[in-house]
């Protein structure tokens, strides 16, 4: 009994990890997003500190 299990929580895995062309999104979409996702980060930190400082100095 716990060997079916065992059999049927890896197929199920299997199938849930499998990439899907049509369904999923690309890999390369995926590290685009994530690039310009840390581009937004490091300017709105800048930013930030560029107030700061300018705001020190007046």
């Amino acid at each position: 009994m716990a060997e079916a299990q065992k059999r049927l929580s890896q197929t199920t895995l299997k199938r849930r990890q499998r990439f899907h062309p049509k369904r999923d999104v690309k890999p390369a979409v995926l590290a685009k997003a994530n690039r310009l996702a840390a581009r937004v980060a490091a300017f709105i930190g800048l930013s930030f500190l560029a107030v700061i400082i300018l705001q020190a100095v007046f």
